[in-house]
């Protein structure tokens, strides 16, 4: 019993060497786009034998962190930090930013995250481009011009020469965030015989408005040419009639 004991809590224990952890778990640091904040990664080696341990940045698209080194060997019951900075691009948006950094050895990875929250004046923009209409849809792009995340709503209001506009109820489209755009359509029959505007009004939280509109001339072309025949049809046999002599 005591040896399979032992041999549970042997295979349990750490690897000589091994017994090993980060300082903290969370990193958290605030800055202004354009600034280059410092701070540290620890790591504490408890084992009897000194430790090589690796430290990676996250891949792109965050490459804002860097680390003063790679690798860093620490002795037995020693702790070492590796310093690093993080460079915010001067035309970060602000808003709260997540990474991690992760450190390995004995086979163990543990992460430590940081949490970057970027400063600055929220400007809320949208515009309203490539409005169409074809096959019983109109097509637009709505598109985050601002610095801010945004749910956009969206209404569409028919007006035409004959009978009262029509506004259909706006509704939310999925949250958009800074710089990005998104290609929507909206259902809408057209009629058989009129002029008509169509508005895209596209409003967000912060009195973000953007509008836009196309006009579309809608004819009834088989009716019209069926009107149309007979009286051409006449005014030809007329001109092509031949003249009395003397007449």
């Amino acid at each position: 019993m005591r040896a399979a004991l032992a041999l549970v809590l042997a295979l349990a224990a750490p690897p000589p060497g091994a017994d090993w952890e980060p300082g903290r778990e969370y990193v958290y640091l605030e800055g202004g786009p354009g600034t280059v904040l410092e701070d540290r990664v620890s790591l504490t080696n408890r084992g009897t034998e000194a430790l090589t341990v690796e430290v990676r940045t996250p891949p792109a698209p965050v490459p804002w962190i860097a680390l003063a080194t790679g690798e860093v060997t620490i002795p037995a019951r020693t702790r070492a930090e590796i310093p690093f900075t993080v460079t915010v691009p001067a035309n970060t948006p602000p808003g709260e930013r997540t990474a991690t950094i992760t450190a390995s050895a004995g086979g163990r990875t543990e992460p430590i995250r940081v949490h970057l929250r970027v400063s600055g004046p929220k400007v809320p923009a949208l515009t309203v481009e490539d409005v169409s209409f074809s096959g019983g849809l109109v097509h637009y792009t709505v598109v985050n011009r601002g610095n801010t995340l945004l749910s956009p709503r969206v209404s569409l209001r028919a007006d035409g020469l004959f009978g009262a506009p029509v506004t259909r109820r706006a509704h939310e489209v999925r949250p958009l965030p800074p710089a990005r755009r998104i290609a929507l359509t909206e259902r809408w029959d057209p009629p058989a015989l009129d002029r008509v505007e169509l508005r895209l009004d596209v409003t967000a939280a912060g009195g973000v408005h953007a509008d836009a509109t196309v006009t579309k001339t809608f004819l009834p072309w088989p009716a019209l040419l069926l009107t149309l025949l007979p009286p051409a049809f006449l005014w030809v046999r007329l001109r092509r009639r031949p003249r009395r002599a003397g007449g």
